[in-house]
Formats: C-alpha cells, sequence, structure tokens
C-alpha cells in the first residue's frame, strides 16, 4: 500500500503534538494525513476521544491507517476493540503502560484497564528501551497481547520533540516500509 491510498489518521497524545512533533510534520508531509483533533489534548476525556476518532473513521473513504503516539495508542486499542472493519493497520509510537497512565491524574481513569485484545489488522509497535511513561517488559508483553511486530528503537525516550526526535527520519522510514508489506 502507498500512503496515497491510505486514510492516514494520526492520533496524539497527552498535550497534542507540538509544532516540531514527528506527527505534526507527518501530517503535513502526507497528503492523505490528517490529525485527529481532540476537544482537550491536556485533560482527556475517555468518551470524547473515542467519539472523535470513530467520527474520523466513519469519515475516511479509503483504508484507514492510524499513526499514533503515546495515549493516542491506547485510544486507538479502545477503538480497535469496539471494532471498525475500515482499520486497515496500526502503527503505534510509545504507548504508555497502565502505571503511567494512573500516575497522571490529567487523564480520564476510564482509558484503564488497556485492552489487550488481537488486532483485526496488522500493526507495528515501536518502543523504547528508557521510555519513562512505558516499561520494556510492558511494551513487549503488549506488542505480543495485540499480535503487533515490536521494533526496539532503543534508548529513545518518549519518541518524541523532547527526546530529541522532531523529524525523526528513522521512524518515518519504518512507516514507509510497513506501508509497504500492506
Amino acid at each position: 500500500m502507498r500512503a496515497a491510498d491510505a486514510d492516514i489518521l494520526i492520533l496524539p497524545g497527552l498535550g497534542g503534538s507540538g509544532l516540531e512533533h514527528w506527527q505534526t510534520r507527518w501530517a503535513k508531509k502526507l497528503s492523505t494525513a490528517r490529525c485527529v483533533a481532540q476537544a482537550d489534548f491536556d485533560a482527556p476525556r475517555f468518551p470524547d476521544w473515542i467519539e472523535s476518532i470513530e467520527r474520523e473513521i466513519a469519515a475516511a473513504t479509503r483504508p484507514v491507517v492510524l499513526v499514533t503516539h503515546s495515549l493516542g495508542g491506547i485510544a486507538a486499542l479502545h477503538v480497535a476493540a469496539r471494532g471498525s472493519d475500515k482499520i486497515a493497520a496500526g502503527f503505534l509510537v510509545a504507548p504508555p503502560s497502565e502505571r503511567a497512565i494512573a500516575e497522571l491524574t490529567a487523564i480520564d481513569p476510564a482509558f484503564l484497564p488497556i485492552p489487550r485484545e488481537r488486532l483485526r489488522f496488522p500493526a507495528l509497535l515501536v518502543a523504547s528501551s528508557d521510555d519513562p511513561n512505558a516499561e520494556a517488559d510492558f511494551s513487549r508483553v503488549l506488542a505480543q497481547d495485540i499480535g503487533a511486530e515490536l521494533v526496539d528503537a532503543g534508548a529513545a525516550g518518549h519518541i518524541n520533540a523532547d527526546s530529541g526526535h522532531g523529524p525523526w527520519p528513522e521512524g518515518s522510514l519504518r512507516f514507509a516500509g510497513f506501508l509497504s508489506k500492506l
């Protein structure tokens, strides 16, 4: 699959994706990509986030590829568990653990528990060995549970602009390779 053959829905996490974040850059670079807007990125409410994502999926005219970061990945897992035949693939980057979500009081606790059902579409989970929001064992087990291919990004922090991943060319190459196999 080529990027032009899909509706690429970019799902940011807590705080959204700022101007330097790789998700914002990809949204500008990929002609069929759009960032799913949320009413509040700083105090995520579970029903609002899920509704926004489901609305964007329903509006898609091509197969949907979800490109997520952090809490956006957890929201994507909830949406996938509710079922949608339009989702063709998921590129999940740095999903946080239950511990991290529970510790962040700004996040609606309804995001927990994290769904662990096997996904009905191909997925790639990119994780860092030193992500402060996701222990390496958590990422490994989550990828195994949902049937995603795990990509170890090494010591890359939370794989965001703060950890030096503004343009993130390695991620862009990995995403292109992932799409080419669909």
